[in-house]
């Protein structure tokens, strides 16, 4: 694990929690919403049970209202409001952690994850989600280009997010046994780049990042980030895109009855007979 204090402090966790503390009494939950029935699927096909539970930084109340009907019990870990990103969870603690829409906003994820891959008990499972990819790419390009033609340059407007396959490294190497990622990309339209905006505000999810600029958005800057959206990124009917990427992670602390990979060169069948074996159908495209 990285050594508390040499990871890059990217996110200022103190405005980060001083926003979602603000709007905690009327949030924009749709993501939220969508990502905690996905995880109620994911855990109704994982044929175990589950007792000693937490759930890591979910924003606002967590998960819990949520699965209240798959897990009796689940612990809430509010996120830090300090720099701090240190867990309070014992070694072989837990036999299931869980994580909705917070990762993203982690300065030093690789060491959070080997907190969590120690917190877990042998066959633990790690079930989380976290916004990555391509998520705002829209909002992304829209911002550079006025400000590059309003102000003569860009600024971090929009977090650095994570890979799908950097992900996966991580994984590896907090020492997750078989681990598996994957993106459920959402596509939500909007009236206007205004209105998309506003919803970001309601998540707490505007910029945090420490290197943001500090002086106020100038109204010029802003009303042309709206324009080019509006050309560049709008459906017939003059509504908005705006992508949302959400990458799933799964992971297990290591257990001896466990499935374990084929050693190399083992394999009775070569890759182009399987290939084979497949039958391929067009129908559909």
């Amino acid at each position: 694990m990285t050594q508390p204090g040499t990871a890059p402090v990217l996110f200022d966790r103190p405005l980060l929690a001083q926003r979602q503390r603000r709007v905690a009494s009327a949030p924009e939950t749709f993501l939220l919403e969508r990502v905690a029935e996905d995880i109620a699927d994911r855990l109704a096909a994982v044929n175990r049970p589950f007792s000693a539970t937490a759930d890591v930084w979910t924003p606002g109340a967590g998960l819990k209202p949520y699965l209240s009907g798959r897990l009796s019990q689940l612990a809430h870990i509010a996120a830090p409001e300090t720099a701090d990103e240190r867990l309070p969870l014992a070694a072989q603690s837990l036999d299931l952690v869980l994580s909705a829409l917070a990762f993203q906003f982690v300065n030093d994820l690789p060491g959070l994850l080997v907190q969590i891959r120690r917190a877990l008990r042998p066959d633990g499972l790690l079930l989380a989600a976290m916004i990555g990819g391509d998520t705002l790419t829209e909002l992304r390009q829209s911002f550079a280009a006025a400000e590059a033609e309003c102000e003569g340059g860009v600024s971090p407007r929009v977090a650095p997010l994570a890979d799908l396959r950097d992900i996966g490294g991580l994984l590896q190497r907090a020492g997750f046994a078989l681990p598996v990622t994957d993106v459920d990309r959402v596509v939500v339209r909007y009236a206007s780049a205004l209105g998309l905006m506003q919803d970001l505000r309601r998540m707490g999810a505007t910029n945090s990042l420490v290197e943001r600029r500090r002086t106020p958005l100038r109204r010029a800057t802003l009303l042309r980030m709206a324009e080019i959206y509006a050309e560049r990124f709008a459906d017939p009917d003059g509504r908005i895109r705006a992508t949302f990427d959400i990458i799933w992670i799964s992971g297990w602390a290591p257990h001896e009855s466990q499935q374990k990979p084929l050693k190399p060169g083992s394999a009775t069948a070569s890759l182009e007979t399987a290939v084979k074996r497949v039958p391929h159908s067009n129908e559909g495209d």
